[in-house]
């Protein structure tokens, strides 16, 4: 197996076999890993191991062969590290054989942990082997002459002869003095930590916690071993955290023992007192069964007894009754005047299990100053009884606060610094029972609205020594983690059931009653482009009013949230559909009246106004000036807040809530429409080439004058008074005339709800374009003053309501066809009817025409002809119609088309009609003008 050689002594020559063995193998797992044969390395690492494990030596130098199998897996972890990416990739098939490695064998991890055990053996043996060689001798101090030889693993004495240096071999007992004395003089647990924090990180980023948290406690045992307490420590800490997660509870009781030999040795009373807490409150196994002090750490085993004596420990040191001291390290740990001691438990803290503290309100909800009932109740896991000195109870509304004295310790008020005017109760005892409750019932009162809740209950214990406990609610209570499945009677906090499970450590106290009247004025319907102006008043019923201030909001109902008026908010102009405009009040006439702080603060969709001081009885008014860009319906939030007491800050403030739902709506909505002079129809081209769209744009004749009809509709609920209506041009210029183009009404009309008012103008058009700017319809109108409650809602002033027209298309008509007649007719008289045919071009027009026969009438003339029209001139067709029936009569249809074009022109049925009456009437001068007034504009 392993080549003898004689002229070596024994126990130098298998150090020498193993250092050759060591360079010959890592020469090899270094070909293997760069070559990415993992599998062939650890294959290889593994026999080499085998081979040499058990070649230990000889007894006094055990210690080598263990530092030497340390090494070995030390350079493997290292070479495994520096590798390429892919020896780090652990193959599937790599766990299915038992002869193949396992899956950690991968990893680094594993060999740095291995390499520390190791290490840590060969402490052992060179403490042993050190003892044991003062039964032999002392060292020498010639050890220091020895370096290695020329020869790989081999040591030689090196002695100088003059000039020259002589190498003289060393026998066995020399080398076993030699390695003891480099033993004693390097430590090795520096490099242990080393070696096992590395394995610890490794295994943190392979997220394996366990192995990671079990390097961790070996990491934490050599700190404390060379007494680097805060270190230790850390690390200790690091490693509870997941005992308590794991719920591994004789682990932890192991872990917590060292914390706190190390907060001994820190001098930290504070950290000794809650790990020695933590430890009395762990559930352990009973007496009967005690593992060996050991295997349980500095703590001793996990036993009931040794709780005990863990507490009575800690409550001493808390007590200031006595200072364990630490000689070692000269330090002490101590309680007292000049070192208080403060413990804090929250709600995932270990000490829960010390102190819970439950709080629970009787009522949900109680009215300012009504009183309400609280249950504190508190429970320990100590394994002895604790006897509490005083308990102080915190609320988020200091004046709340109150303190709770044992009734068995009269001098408590000594030890309590209590405040002046702090309302202290006295219990019969504050003795916590091993899982017991202890429940205190007492009435509360606050003159505050808004949310009373519990904050801290607070334990005094002795006169330096207090535990802070944040308040929990029964209904929202969470298990002991630890305790959670031991075998324990199962106790309710409070006396009631319902309260253990809905009892809330937060109760509402309501607003006072408001004794103010907060009215806002009649939500009568706003326009849109008008200030809608609407009334609030303040009235003292029973309450003074002092420095009283009003908040507005403005809010979309279909969605949005309330905007505190306190906050400034970029808005653009463009997008508000509803903004409030100003806010004015009556100003006293004495102005000293008047609060010194006035605030004043509007924003488009809130604002914010002082009030004035009221007495009882009087009253105060403003107005809310609101305007509405487009419709929208709006909820508005009006608030007043006021106190009704002078000169005392701690008053609650009292608060009234109004609301109104206001729809803002269009007032007048225009339209227009554009109509040809009566029985005249020109053949515009443009309708006659293009397919007929609604889109498209409207074409008039030029030099033609056409009637513009405008519609105003009262859209609203109430009267408005026009005043005037006027189309504004967007340009100057005289490409088209309009008339009137101004007009106001000397007696205002007055427009009622759903009526349409019409307005005639007359365009010309002057200028051939393809697109003429007609321009804006501008209708002014306001309210109708006649309506009583008018000023209420809406300012005096007029609004206007614009109506763009659309471009028009301008061309010339190259005809135009017109029919005559007269304006009734008698029944058997004959009448002529004409029909001309207007050419405006400067070609010659080949026209046809055909008449459709009417059983109303009697015609005489040409039925259908072709006829043609001189440029620039005029034809006229005639026909006799003598009528044949009685009323409104359709004359014979009249059909002209033009050959040039293709596109013929019919008559309307609205300007073919004629009345036919059965004799000739007789008009009066006056029916006669009042007839020709209406028939202006037929349609």
């Amino acid at each position: 197996m392993v080549g003898m050689s004689t002229k070596t002594p024994p126990i130098q020559r298998i150090v020498e076999i193993k250092t050759i063995a060591e360079q010959l193998h890592f020469k090899l797992s270094t070909l293997l890993l760069h070559s990415g044969k993992v599998v062939e390395a650890i294959t290889w690492f593994r026999q080499h191991t085998a081979n040499y494990r058990s070649l230990m030596g000889s007894p006094e130098v055990i210690f080598l062969h263990w530092e030497w199998l340390s090494r070995q897996y030390l350079v493997f972890a290292q070479l495994l590290e520096t590798s390429s990416a892919d020896v780090q990739h652990v193959p599937s098939m790599v766990s299915v054989a038992a002869e193949k490695p396992t899956e950690w064998e991968f990893h680094s991890a594993y060999y740095y942990q291995l390499a520390a055990s190791y290490l840590k053996e060969k402490n052992v043996s060179l403490e042993f082997a050190l003892s044991m060689s003062e039964d032999v001798g002392p060292i020498d101090g010639s050890a220091e002459s020895v370096v290695a030889s020329a020869y790989l693993g081999q040591f030689a004495r090196l002695f100088e002869h003059g000039d020259t240096c002589i190498m003289q071999s060393l026998t066995d007992d020399e080398y076993v003095r030699y390695a003891l004395a480099e033993g004693k003089r390097f430590q090795d647990s520096f490099e242990i930590i080393a070696l096992l924090k590395r394995s610890c990180e490794a295994y943190s980023n392979l997220k394996a916690e366990r192995t990671a948290a079990y390097c961790g406690l070996q990491m934490a045992k050599e700190y404390f071993a060379v007494s680097d307490f805060g270190n230790a420590k850390q690390t200790f800490d690091n490693v509870a955290s997941l005992y308590r997660r794991e719920g591994w509870l004789l682990s932890l009781w192991e872990v917590l023992g060292y914390l706190r030999e190390c907060s001994r040795g820190i001098s930290s009373a504070k950290d000794f007192i809650e790990y020695s807490l933590e430890m009395a409150a762990l559930p352990v196994t009973s007496d009967a069964f005690e593992p060996s002090s050991k295997d349980c750490g500095p703590a001793g085993p996990a036993t009931l007894s040794q709780r005990g004596k863990i507490h009575e420990e800690a409550f001493e040191v808390a007590r200031g009754e006595s200072e364990l001291n630490l000689k070692e390290q000269n330090t002490e740990l101590k309680v007292n005047s000049d070192y208080p001691l403060y413990l804090e438990i929250d709600l995932v803290s270990p000490l829960r299990v010390v102190l819970l503290a439950l709080v629970a309100f009787h009522q949900p909800v109680v009215k300012p100053g009504a009183p309400s009932l609280i249950t504190i109740s508190l429970r320990s896991q100590l394994p002895t009884n604790v006897e509490i000195d005083q308990l102080e109870v915190q609320f988020n509304q200091s004046e709340c606060n109150f303190i709770i004295g044992n009734g068995k310790k009269p001098h408590i008020a000594a030890i309590s610094n209590i405040q002046p005017g702090r309302r202290v109760e006295t219990a019969p005892s504050l003795v916590l029972a091993t899982n017991k409750w202890l429940r205190l019932t007492y009435e509360i009162n606050s003159d505050h609205s808004g949310k009373l809740e519990c904050i801290y209950v607070i334990a005094r214990i002795g006169p330096h020594f207090t535990i802070c406990c944040r308040a929990e609610s029964p209904a929202s209570m969470n298990d002991l983690p630890l305790w959670k499945f031991e075998n324990l009677v199962e106790t309710i906090p409070t006396k009631d059931p319902g309260l253990a499970f809905s009892g809330q450590k937060a109760i509402q106290v309501e607003e006072p009653d408001p004794q103010v009247d907060l009215i806002l004025g009649s939500s009568g319907p706003a326009l849109v482009g008008e200030s809608f102006i609407l009334p609030v008043t303040i009235s003292s019923k029973g309450h003074a009013v002092y420095s009283g201030e009003l908040k507005i909001n403005l809010v979309d109902t279909r969605g949005g949230g309330l905007l505190s008026p306190r906050e400034e908010e970029p808005f653009s102009a463009d997008n508000l559909h509803v903004e409030l405009v100003d806010i004015s009040c009556h100003v006293p006439e004495d102005q000293s009246e008047a609060p010194s702080d006035k605030i004043q603060k509007i924003q488009p969709s809130f604002g914010l106004i002082s009030v004035p001081s009221l007495d009882v009885g009087e009253s105060w008014s403003g107005q809310l000036k609101i305007k509405w860009n487009r419709p929208k319906p709006i909820m508005l939030y009006v608030s007043l807040g006021y106190y009704h007491q002078s000169g005392e800050p701690s008053l609650q403030k009292v608060h009234v809530h109004k609301s109104l739902q206001i729809e803002g709506k269009t007032a007048v909505t225009i339209s227009h429409r554009y109509l040809l002079p009566f029985r005249q129809d020109p053949l515009l081209l443009s309708k006659i080439k293009s397919v007929s769209d609604p889109d498209q744009m409207p074409s008039l004749a030029l030099n033609d004058l056409t009637m513009l009809i405008v519609s105003a509709k009262n859209c609203s609920e109430v009267p408005l008074r026009l005043l005037s209506v006027s189309i504004e041009r967007e340009e100057d210029n005289d490409a088209c005339a309009i008339l009137p183009q101004h007009e106001e009404f000397r007696e205002s009309v007055v427009h009622v709800p759903g009526e349409e008012f019409k307005k005639v103008f007359t365009v010309i058009p002057k200028l051939n374009c393809t697109r003429l700017k007609i321009g804006t319809v501008c209708l002014r109108w306001q309210r109708d003053s006649r309506v009583e409650e008018q000023f209420d809602f809406c300012d005096s002033a007029y609004q206007v309501t614009k109506h763009r027209l659309p471009d028009v298309n301008i061309e010339l008509p190259p005809l135009v066809v017109s029919l005559e007649c007269p304006p009734h007719a008698t029944l058997g008289n004959p009448f002529r009817y004409s029909v001309k045919i207007h050419n405006q071009t400067e070609f010659l027009q080949e026209i046809k025409f055909s008449v459709a026969d009417s059983q109303s009438f009697v015609l005489s003339g040409p039925h259908n002809d072709t006829i043609f029209v001189l440029p620039r001139s005029t034809h006229v067709l005639s026909f006799m119609l003598v009528p044949l029936g009685l009323g409104s009569l359709q004359l014979p249809r009249v059909t002209v088309t033009s050959v040039r074009y293709s596109a013929g022109l019919h008559t309307s049925p609205a300007s073919s009609i004629v009345f036919v009456y059965p004799s000739k009437p007789h008009f009066e001068a006056s029916d006669m003008k009042e007839t020709r007034t209406n028939s202006v504009v037929a349609e």
